[in-house]
């Protein structure tokens, strides 16, 4: 399916506010409200839009500390990566785990009661059959800025 600019600005608006009325998004993007509406549903039908969600403040219902990790395995092969892909997937603490090239393989957020907590949980991991070489730990002592689920800038261009 071919987007074009109306499309793509749809998409960037919604991504912010998925609650905006039908005449808010055809206003902000220069259209009627029927062929505004009519692209937004095209772009359901595709699967484009998967759904509509809200942004729930976990710290608002349950203190949670945040801290990111740095990871490095001892072994670079597939069942390595594997292995330890598995332990992060059956760890509710992480919240977030990206493999990166560049000096460490894992970039890991954990979000756990206190940073003891997280420590036992790292100390656990250590002694287990996760395969780390070395790890370094960042404790997050201020939220700059959060994501938004969906598409970013970078996305549309």
């Amino acid at each position: 399916m071919k987007l074009d600019r109306y499309d793509l600005k749809i998409l960037e608006i919604l991504t912010r506010d998925g609650r905006i009325t039908k005449s808010k998004l055809a206003e902000a993007i220069n259209l009627s409200v029927s062929p505004c509406w009519e692209r937004v549903r095209r772009l359901e039908k595709a699967g484009i839009i998967e759904g509509y969600s809200a942004r729930i403040n976990a710290a608002a219902l349950v203190k949670r500390t945040p801290v990111w990790v740095q990871l490095e395995l001892k072994q670079h092969n597939a069942e390595s990566f594997a292995r330890f892909e598995a332990l992060v997937h059956a760890t509710p603490e992480v919240t977030e785990c990206v493999a990166v090239g560049g000096g460490v393989d894992y970039l890991i957020k954990f979000e756990t009661d206190s940073i003891d907590a997280y420590q036992r949980l790292m100390d656990a991991w250590l002694t287990g059959e996760a395969g780390i070489e070395r790890y370094f730990t960042y404790i997050v002592t201020k939220t700059v800025k959060r994501p938004v689920p969906g598409l970013t800038p970078d996305d549309l261009s």
